[in-house]
């Protein structure tokens, strides 16, 4: 007996959907060969898509809309219901400039660290590049690094100095466009720390200070009262 093959969209193997955000897909499984009416299921990624009981049987379709860039990748795959092992699967691959994104201002203290982190989402995927009031940052400096991830691209700079005041562009360039971000790094002076403990001490030793001339003041006033009231004491007539 022949063995049942599906397609979709009239291929017959694993394929890739070319798409862009915003747009809508109609994928469509058919069964190739049967001898019998055969149930078609439907899966994104590992979930069960539900489908009405007459879009089930020998040919079954899906409808994709409102794409978005968080699609890229997701695959649509139609199975054989008797045989989850037939199936073909779709993958979508939605194209879409560099979008970028990131705390675009920041004070810090001269002598701190600071990151500037622009995170980043493209396909197909973006040259990066860092620039310092529109020059190409030079990162000759040994206190600027660069960490890039498929989703980030982020410059630290160790031990901030007054130089390094300014703005900074996170530029993305890919063959559809080229993007750019501007952050604004602000570093002011340094706050000057005054030690804690020498504060607490020289409270301690005011505080005790004026206790004592309490203390001291008090007994001088009682040994006064004292002597007005010694019987002894002359009166005169």
């Amino acid at each position: 007996m022949t063995s049942s093959v599906l397609t979709v969209n009239g291929k017959t193997e694993n394929y890739i959907l070319d798409t862009t955000p915003g747009s809508q897909v109609s994928l469509i499984c058919a069964v190739q060969n049967h001898t019998r009416e055969e149930e078609l299921l439907w899966y994104r990624e590992e979930g069960r898509v539900d489908l009405k009981s007459g879009n089930k049987i020998n040919s079954s379709s899906v409808c994709v809309s409102s794409i978005s860039e968080n699609d890229n990748g997701i695959s649509f795959t139609c199975r054989l219901g008797r045989d989850p092992s037939v199936s073909i699967s779709v993958a979508l691959n939605v194209i879409f400039p560099p979008l970028l994104s990131g705390n675009d201002f920041q004070t810090v203290e001269e002598g701190s660290n600071v990151k500037l982190v622009c995170s980043v989402k493209a396909n197909p995927q973006a040259q990066m590049m860092w620039y310092k009031n529109s020059s190409l940052l030079d990162l000759e400096k040994s206190h600027h690094q660069i960490q890039q991830t498929s989703e980030s691209f982020q410059l630290s700079i160790t031990k901030v100095e007054k130089s390094d005041n300014g703005t900074y562009s996170c530029t993305a360039k890919s063959s559809l466009q080229t993007e750019s971000l501007d952050f604004h790094l602000i570093v002011k002076d340094k706050t000057v720390s005054v030690p804690a403990e020498p504060i607490i001490a020289a409270c301690v030793v005011i505080f005790l200070t004026l206790c004592f001339g309490l203390i001291a003041r008090r007994k001088k006033i009682m040994e006064l009262c004292m002597k007005d009231k010694d019987p002894h004491r002359e009166t005169a007539l």
